[in-house]
């Protein structure tokens, strides 16, 4: 396992201890599923990219036109 060192603001220290205290977890644990989070929108938003042009072309041009035929 990697090991990354940050320096935080004293108001972003604050909110991240206040979150992990919240949820009773550590800050690394708070910090670890935040970038897991992150890393899967990022993951997401390129899909989204790359697949809109093949659903217009499709006729795909909103969320309604999509759960009309897929749900």
């Amino acid at each position: 396992m990697a090991t990354l060192t940050i320096r935080l603001d004293d108001q972003l220290d604050e909110a991240l201890t206040r979150i992990a205290a919240d949820a009773h977890r550590s800050k690394s644990d708070v910090v670890r599923e935040m970038l897991r989070r992150q890393t899967a929108l990022d993951a997401l938003k390129r899909a989204q990219s790359a697949l809109q042009p093949l659903a217009e072309k499709a006729g795909y041009l909103t969320d309604e036109d999509f759960f009309r035929d897929f749900s």
